[in-house]
């Protein structure tokens, strides 16, 4: 598992998310306060407070998460 923060600023941003996330054949999810969202669900997205960083954990070996990353560098904050 890949844990790290990403920075959606705005719709745009989630849009490119999601389908960055949705390309991957691995679970993905994004961790805000004591929620676990799907991060393939732009509807969950737009439920949590995306004026903070979010945590993505992507559930997958470190290749697919390396992978992942470099779909959605733009966003990454903190590794």
């Amino acid at each position: 598992m890949k844990l790290f923060d990403v920075q959606l600023a705005s719709i745009s941003d989630v849009k490119s998310f999601v389908n960055a996330a949705c390309l991957q054949p691995f679970d993905i999810d994004i961790v805000s306060g004591r929620y676990i969202i799907d991060a393939k669900s732009i509807m969950g997205i737009f439920s949590v407070d995306l004026s903070k960083p979010i945590r993505v954990e992507v559930h997958g070996t470190d290749e697919d998460g390396q992978t992942f990353c470099e779909a959605i560098k733009e966003f990454i904050i903190s590794e």
